[in-house]
């Protein structure tokens, strides 16, 4: 099967969507491909977003801030996922996506808006790094080829709302991890991801 492709936006595609990006083709294990633009986009990736990835020991090479419509031009990659990740851009009209993709908010705290010391804007650029891979490790472990539309819109709106209690509920459990061995994988991430706040409890 072709990998799915996934399109991440924010405002400035400087930090979020651009860590987003990265995280994804990381864990997607070829079955993603990942990518990111702006409404509005800065021009250049933030410094500490790409220090952030670095220490993470994940690639930079290629990464760059980019508008949106890029993505809505004839011969683009046509998406079958949409994530916004900052209010701003949930709320913006986007261009018309070829195709049907399916979308869903996942709002991130903006890193890039936090002053203060260079040491508390590493961190904040650290929670949010957390806090986009939690979610990230969590769609890749859905069961995308067990989950009708409505399941599978349903799944994604939790996973963005921190309420991962209702992930797969109501979907022939049974079933799915008869034919999907290892769907279940993502429980392993999900109490590190409670506990140390990184998505709420719901």
């Amino acid at each position: 099967m072709d990998p799915r492709d996934v399109l991440f936006l924010c405002t400035g595609n400087s930090a979020r969507s651009i860590l987003a990006e990265a995280l994804l083709n990381k864990w997607g294990g070829g079955r993603f491909r990942a990518f990111s633009a702006g409404s509005r986009p800065k021009g250049a990736v933030h410094p500490l977003a790409l220090a952030t990835l670095e220490q993470a020991h994940l690639p930079t090479q290629g990464l760059r801030s980019k508008g949106w419509t890029e993505f809505a031009q004839p011969g683009a990659p046509r998406m079958d996922f949409i994530f916004t990740v900052c209010g701003n851009a949930a709320q913006e009209a986007c261009p018309v996506w070829p195709g049907r993709p399916v979308t869903a908010h996942w709002g991130v705290d903006d890193p890039a808006a936090v002053e203060g010391t260079e040491e508390e804007q590493r961190r904040a650029f650290h929670r949010a790094f957390l806090e986009i891979e939690a979610r990230i490790k969590l769609f890749t472990s859905l069961p995308l080829e067990h989950l009708d539309e409505m399941a599978l819109q349903e799944n994604l709106r939790s996973i963005g709302a921190g309420k991962t209690r209702n992930l797969l509920h109501k979907r022939r459990p049974a079933e799915v991890r008869a034919t999907a061995p290892g769907v279940w994988a993502w429980r392993r991430f999900l109490a590190p991801v409670v506990t140390e706040g990184l998505v709420p409890a719901s």
